[in-house]
Order: structure tokens, then sequence, then C-alpha cells
């Protein structure tokens, strides 16, 4: 089936397929098409261009975008929407004066997830799921990562990915799973994180690998959870299984993890809301991508990443959400957007570049989206009838969104 998309007021983030990141000042670019067109062969774009090159096609449907914007649509590459339940208590305890840290250590916070996760059937986990993966497909995500790590177990961490993994099925969003077991140190080995990290490494990491149920292999890197010595012990053996890393790292303390995910090839280091400078030096001239989670930052009250220098130092950047039942349970990329524009100090252009072209990198996905390219998926959000582009951050509380097709089905 072809659609053809006419009319459109500003076409976002055309490009050749050579371009898979951009960094620093090429950030600030943005490029567009003025009054432009776009047509979509069944699950690709095939071709587009401004409407006074128009050619004569034969399409099954056209849709007028008169006074709208249409984009690629959000590359979400760091999620945990795989969960049971909630924690709006912890919400409730936090708003009382209790810090995320003093939450956990009293069996809060992403223990309390594994315990409701580890009773949860497949089944049940799958429609809690696949409910979220609706909802953040209409708010325009067409790419999304997914994360384990709140099983804790092998059976329950297998659990998750088996889950993520029919999701990628069932639905026509892009899905990337990351086994994430080193996210917490469970009850049971309290004492005992070593034989933890020896149970990742022999039992849960091959069972994962046998049933092909992850794309990439994540740490926990901070004081109290994971050591830089674990982190490296864990995305080493991952290696062996050409598992590439990625890291939570920098969230709450800097204790060298950036280095270390760069010295392993990380292809993201992730959060980063406490930055040093040998940090942003470790970084550059490598092939690892700093994600900022900046709806995390908002709803915990902690700092924001300092976006700014990392892009000003030269560096690439990508925004994601971080949806997960205890620090941000919204994967809206609409919002990520905007609060990295008024609480990061993003322009408008560095934030969709973000969320777009380098959220694809960040997951593997540069060959099939987050731009505008011939072949690339038919994945685009077209918006409701806007002044200009810098209005989708601008009016950060309205649903500003048209359509949203999802490798070329609409969904909205």
């Amino acid at each position: 089936m072809k659609t053809l998309l006419t009319n459109i007021s500003q076409l976002l983030q055309a490009r050749e397929p050579s371009v898979t990141l951009v960094k620093g000042k090429e950030m600030e670019t943005l490029p567009l098409l003025n009054n432009a067109w776009i047509l979509l062969n069944d699950t690709v774009i095939e071709d587009y261009g401004t409407m006074e090159n128009l050619p004569q096609l034969e399409v099954n449907e056209t849709i007028d975008c008169t006074g709208k914007t249409v984009l690629p649509t959000w590359c979400d590459s760091h999620t945990h929407l795989v969960y049971a339940g909630n924690r709006e208590q912890e919400f409730v305890d936090r708003i009382k004066g209790k810090t995320y840290q003093e939450i956990a250590a009293s069996g809060g916070g992403i223990l309390n997830s594994a315990k409701k996760l580890q009773i949860t059937s497949e089944d049940s986990l799958y429609i809690q799921a696949a409910k979220r993966l609706e909802e953040v497909m209409q708010m325009g995500t067409g790419a999304i990562e997914i994360k384990s790590g709140y099983g804790l177990t092998t059976e329950a961490e297998i659990k998750m990915l088996r889950v993520a993994r029919k999701l990628g099925k069932e639905y026509d969003v892009a899905v990337k799973t990351s086994f994430l077991g080193a996210h917490a140190v469970p009850q049971e080995f309290k004492n005992n994180k070593e034989g933890y990290v020896e149970l990742i490494c022999t039992e849960m990491l091959p069972k994962i690998v046998s049933e092909k149920l992850a794309d990439y292999i994540d740490v926990f890197c901070e004081d109290g959870y994971f050591s830089v010595e674990d982190t490296r012990k864990i995305l080493s053996e991952g290696k062996k299984y050409n598992l590439q890393g990625k890291i939570h790292v920098n969230q709450f303390n800097a204790i060298g993890g950036i280095a270390e995910g760069v010295k392993q090839e990380a292809l993201s280091v992730d959060h980063l809301e406490v930055l040093q400078n040998k940090d942003i030096e470790a970084l550059k001239g490598s092939n690892t991508m700093p994600v900022a989670l900046p709806s995390c930052s908002y709803f915990l009250s902690i700092p924001y990443t300092p976006g700014r220098q990392i892009i000003d130092a030269g560096l690439p950047l990508a925004l994601a959400t971080d949806y997960n039942p205890g620090s941000t349970p919204s994967g809206n990329m609409n919002f990520v957007v905007a609060t990295a524009c008024i609480k990061m100090k993003l322009t408008p252009e560095e934030a969709i570049n973000a969320a777009t072209i380098n959220g694809a990198y960040a997951m593997g996905l540069s060959e099939t989206h987050g731009s505008i390219t011939k072949g690339k998926s038919a994945s685009l959000i077209v918006t409701k009838e806007i002044p200009s582009y810098g209005f989708i951050p601008y009016a950060f509380g309205s649903d500003l969104i048209d359509m949203v097709f999802v490798n070329g089905k609409r969904r909205k």
C-alpha cells in the first residue's frame, strides 16, 4: 500500500543514510524541507521532496498535511517497560521526605518491583506491558529498548525478556532488549554480592543467550549496587557471547564507570546526572553514546544531566524516558524533549536530534530508524497544525500529535 502525505509545512530530519549520529555543533542543525511531500510504500519511506517537484504518483491514499509538521518517530533507547504493578506508595514516601536511596535500603525500590514480578505470570506481565507499549506508540515512539532487571532470578529475568521479545513480534514498533540482571543485589545475596555476580555470569547469561533473548547487556554501576570491577567482569562476560555493553552510570555518584564503559566499547552510557570533566574526556573520541533521562530527574528531583556541557564539548547526546515504576512512570518522549529544552537548555533542534537520530544510534537502529531517509522505516509523527517545530517543546503540556505511523501502519 502506498500512502502520500502532501503539503507538509515542515518535513524534519531529512538526511542521507550515511549520517548515523550527530554531535557537538552538528546537533544545532535540523535539516528540513518546507512545503513538502513524503511517500510511504508499505513499511518503508520510498521518496520525499518539495511540493513544487511532486511527480505524478499512483497511490492508495493521499493525506493533506497543510500546516502540519512531519518528523521521524521518537527512538526511546532506555526503558524498563516490562514490570509488574506499580510503586505509587514510594512516590508518596518521597513527597514526605524519604530519598530514593533510603527507600531502596528499606526493601523498596528495585527489590520491591522484583518481588512483584517474580510472582506475576508471564501472560499477566505481557498484558500489562502491551498496554504501556500501545500508549507510548500513540505518543509517537516508533523504536524502543526494553531492559530486564526486575527479575533478579534466572527464571524471572528470562520471563521479562521473553515478554519483551514477544512485544517485538506482536507489534510493529522496533524493539531491542537488554539483559540487566545487574540492576540490584537481591535480598538472598545481600551479604554475597560476588555470588550474585557469579550467578549472572555463569547461569543467567548462558541461558538468556541460548534463547536469543537479549541484544545487549547492561549494569547499574553505582555505589551500593555494582562497582566498576563488577561492571568490568559482567560486560567482559557479555562480550564472550557477542553482547555489546550498556551502563546505568553516574546517576548519584561518579565512580569511574564512564571510563570503564568506553574501555568496554559500550554502545551507550545512560543517566549521567553527576558528571566530572574526566568523564567528558573519557567519552571524547569514543563510539559510546551519552544518554540523558530528564524525566527521571524531574520525578526524583535530582540534578539534570548537564547536556549543554556534553554537547559543547563536541560530544553527541541522546534522550530517552527511563520508563519504569520507581523513578519514571512515564514513556512520554514529547515530555522528555520539552524537559531537555526547559531544564537542560538544549535547543529544539538539539533535543529533536537527540530523541531521533541519536536515540536510534543508542540502540543499534541507525540503518532503519531516526531520520527521514529513503529505505528507512515508514515511522512518522504528523503533528496537528503548529506554527513551527519549536512549538513542540514550547507547548509541553499539549497533545500536538495528529497521526502516528509505525512501520507504515497508522496507530493514531
